[in-house]
């Protein structure tokens, strides 16, 4: 039980640092509230079970090819300065009145799924660390265990996952429509900043820089 606390508490320390999701996250949550929030870290969560599935079996090594990184590192940029800009956009329109028309659910979702599927950083940091404790775990315990600590770990990011709703969605109340306008506007321009990134990281791929 210990041990599954332990990777309970790995998931939560993985999810913590800000990046592209919780930037979504904290965007979602002032401006929709609750449910929106946590549905882009729910579909954040179901493409880092892909990942934690591909390193498993090892099948990650394909997106190594180069052509499979230009394509996620292009990919990713695109939907980060979409969803950023979007953002922006949108925060001249958005209102505190809660029975405004929002977005749907299911839109929320595909947002957080894709900035995570097409983030190849993600797939990094996954091989790295799920790659270091399956292979510090695979020579101790049998495929109970290790698909059992993996998913201690998916516990931890949704927690987290929760966490971040929660806060998000109940500053929403507390905060005037001009500071919530200037949170959306800040939150886009960090998922913008992380799109540029990642179209740098396209030109370096492609050029040879």
């Amino acid at each position: 039980m210990g041990v599954f606390i332990s990777y309970i508490f790995l998931g939560l320390s993985l999810a913590a640092p800000l990046g592209p999701i919780n930037a979504a996250q904290i965007n979602q949550g002032i401006k929709n509230g609750f449910f929106h929030s946590w549905l882009i870290g729910l579909g954040s969560i179901v493409a880092e079970l892909f990942f934690i599935i591909a390193v498993f079996f090892g099948v990650v090594h394909f997106l190594e090819i180069p052509f499979m990184k230009t394509f996620l590192w292009s990919f990713g940029a695109f939907v980060l300065f979409y969803t950023g800009i979007e953002s922006i956009v949108s925060s001249e329109k958005l209102q505190i009145n809660q029975s405004r028309k929002k977005e749907s659910l299911k839109k929320t979702f595909t947002t957080g799924f894709l900035i995570s599927i097409s983030n190849p950083l993600s797939i990094l940091f996954w091989l790295g660390i799920y790659g270091s404790v399956l292979a510090n775990t695979i020579n101790r315990y049998d495929n109970f265990h290790l698909i059992l600590y993996g998913v201690a770990m998916l516990v931890g990011l949704m927690l987290w996952d929760l966490t971040m709703a929660g806060v998000s969605s109940s500053f929403r109340k507390f905060l005037t429509q001009r500071t919530l306008k200037g949170i959306s506007v800040f939150t886009g321009l960090v998922l913008c900043g992380f799109g540029l990134y990642f179209g740098i990281q396209t030109i370096k791929i492609l050029f040879h820089i």
